[in-house]
Formats: structure tokens, sequence, C-alpha cells
């Protein structure tokens, strides 16, 4: 699919070599995905290649040893890598959340500065423990305090999902503020991997998206304060890690999609070519997949647009419509995108349902179907009516 026109040229106005060097980790991806899903592990080839392409710094700014590309371009990486391999995607997709969460607001943290600084010079790769214990998917609750001494602190965490805690090279973890501070009343920590340990209290066998490695783990950590965050994690959830991660999910989820309808028209080219031009029965639905793609794609388009439009308007991210918006986004895309594997499944009918077929559209199937359930769709929505509850009804019916 072609990109929009911004798409485009930010992408080869920040670095004319990017393509290239997605190409190449996107091609390691794709050769290793069937096997990262099979074993249900890490896609450790496809993030050395990230890590080798030096991928993994894209996002921070140059004079701290990055190529400050902007968040367009990473969406872009996103779906390029969505269509190679979904968990390689996903993880690059975290990564590059954690990444947004730090330069966005470290302020003038001289730790945090230069911890983005060896990101990357040494490429690290950043994870994410956000939910807990019982509370599950509502990650604006902790559990865990930091236990202060002086200038140190002391963190101890039932983690229940770190994905790819295991083979991070740091972690960046909610906790709340103090022992006696309400659960809401958190705080962003940054870590390296000298200062935590993981024991494993959880595995991750599951239909789809098994390469992310989310499992659960007891995160012990202790570190300087200077390693924390003075914004309060609200603010960064509202203004930076809610709308980076479902603009970046979205991304990997249009990328998935996009994969399974390639394989999908592969299959109806050979099909066609081998009666004589004759369609196969389920060509139609090629069609309808790709409307449906182009739709999801110029969403996302559009919610960026919109993002840093509010974000350059000062507070008008923090306004009810424009997180609800942000929500939206990532419930209509997984629908989206499901729906075109789905068409994808039905244009390359037997063939595609097959798991030992070239044009095999089980795994794509499987990797999408996590869209709409490892970020529960039924709880966003359930925030979101409330929030429209609460929200004032337009009078005049020229106002949106």
């Amino acid at each position: 699919m072609v990109l929009p026109n911004r798409l485009r040229n930010e992408r080869s106005e920040t670095s004319p070599s990017l393509a290239e060097r997605l190409r190449i980790v996107a091609d390691i991806a794709a050769k290793h995905a069937d096997s990262v899903d099979a074993q249900s592990r890490f896609p450790a080839e496809a993030i050395a290649a990230a890590k080798a392409q030096r991928l993994l710094g894209l996002a921070i700014p140059k004079d701290r040893g990055g190529e400050g590309l902007p968040l367009a371009g990473v969406l872009n990486a996103c779906y390029v890598l969505g269509r190679a391999c979904s968990a390689t995607a996903m993880v690059f997709a975290m990564h590059q959340i954690k990444v947004a969460c730090l330069v966005g607001h470290a302020g003038d943290n001289a730790w945090l500065l230069d911890f983005q600084s060896r990101i990357a010079a040494k490429q690290l790769l950043l994870a994410s423990s956000t939910t807990e214990g019982q509370a599950g998917g509502d990650v604006r609750r902790s559990a865990g305090a930091l236990e202060t001494g002086g200038a140190h602190f002391d963190l101890t965490r039932a983690a229940s999902v770190i994905s790819y805690g295991a083979e991070a090279d740091g972690i960046l973890t909610t906790a709340r503020r103090s022992p006696d501070a309400a659960p809401n009343d958190q705080v962003l920590v940054a870590l390296e991997k000298h200062h935590y340990t993981l024991e494993p209290t959880s595995n991750w066998q599951t239909l789809g998206m098994r390469g992310t490695c989310s499992a659960g783990f007891t995160l012990k950590a202790a570190g300087d304060w200077a390693q924390v965050f003075a914004v309060p994690y609200h603010i960064i959830h509202t203004r930076t890690m809610v709308p980076v991660a479902h603009l970046t999910w979205s991304s990997v989820w249009a990328g998935i999609a996009s994969g399974a309808l390639e394989r999908a028209r592969r299959f109806t080219r050979m099909a066609a070519g081998k009666s004589g031009g004759t369609l196969p029965p389920g060509a139609a639905h090629l069609t309808h997949g790709t409307m449906t793609l182009r739709s999801l794609r110029y969403s996302i388009h559009g919610s960026l647009a919109a993002y840093e439009a509010a974000l350059a308007e000062g507070d008008a991210i923090d306004t009810m419509s424009a997180q609800t918006e942000l929500n939206l986004l990532k419930v209509n895309s997984s629908d989206l995108a499901i729906a075109t594997v789905l068409s994808a499944l039905r244009a390359a009918g037997l063939t595609g349902y097959r798991n030992d077929s070239e044009f095999s559209i089980g795994r794509y199937l499987r990797d999408i179907l996590s869209s709409g359930i490892m970020i529960n769709n039924d709880r966003i929505l359930a925030n979101a009516t409330g929030g429209l509850l609460l929200s004032e009804v337009p009078g005049d019916l020229n106002r949106p």
C-alpha cells in the first residue's frame, strides 16, 4: 500500500537509509516468524538484527546519539515489521513506547538523559511493567511501592505480565510513590538490567502473539531516586503512554493485516494462472480486505494528526474527548485488522486455512485476535462509555 505523502516524506528526510535497514530486519524476521510462533520463543534473530541496524534508538534525539525520528516514522517501522513477524513488531513497538516516555518526560534529569544516550549507543531493549497482581489490566493502580532511604529506593512488584522481560536490557515500571501513597499515586521508574532481578511466576502459552513471551514475574529492584521520573505517572500515562501505545499497536496490527492480504493476493494470482485467468471463488474478499486495510491505515494517520495537534495546543491532549478518541482508535483498529485478516482467509479459502500451506493465514489470524484481548477492548469501551456519559452533549447539529 502507498504511504500517505507525509509519512513518505518524513521517512526519507529523516534517514535515507532507514527503508533499507528496515527491509534487512524485516527479511530476517519473516524468515524466523514461523519458528518463533511454533516454539513460543522470543524473536532473537530479528531483534539482534534490529540492534545491528540501530533501530532501537530511532526516536531518541540526535543530541543524545539517536536519529530523532518523528512518531510518523516509528509507526511506519511498526507497520513494515508487522508485515514480516507479529512478535518482532510488537516487541519493537513496546520498546518505542518506553522510549517515547523517556524522551517526552525526562526533563532536566541527568540520569534519565544519560540513559537515553546509553540506549542509543548500546541499542538497549526496553520492556514495560505496568500490570500488577489483582489489578490486572488497570495500569492506573499500583500495589508495589517505593521504599526509600535517602537517595535510594527498593521496590518489590508482583508483575503479572512483563513482555519479553527475561530478554530486555532494561525496564520502565510503575510503582506507588511511597508505602502510604494511594494506589493511583504512581511514579514511573527507569531500571537497567543490573538494577533488578526477575523471578518467574507464570509462563506464556497462548493462541497467538507467542513470541512476545509475556510471562509473569516478581520484580525486585533497587536504585537511586534519580531514576524516578519527576513528572507524576498520570501525566505520562495520558500524554504519552496511552497515545503512543495505541498508535504503535494499531500500526503493528495494520502490518499483520497487510501481510495476510499479501499471502491471499499471491494465492489468488497463482490460482488464476493455473486456471487460465479465472479468478478463484474467494477473490472478491481480496477487494474487501484491501478497502478495510485502507480504512485502518487512514484512521491511524488521522489519529496521529489529531494527537500531534492536541499536543501542540498544550492541555488539549488532557481533555475527555481527546482521550476517548485515542482509546477508541485502539478498539477500531483491532476490529478493522481482524476483519482484514478474515477477508484474507476467505480469499485464500481452504489453502489459507491449512497450516502446511505456503499461503497459510493461520498465524496471522491467531496473532491478530490478540489485538482485542491482550489489552481488552471491553475494558476500554466501558471506560469510554463512562467518559461519554459525563461529557457535554452537543446541542448544535453542526457540532461533532
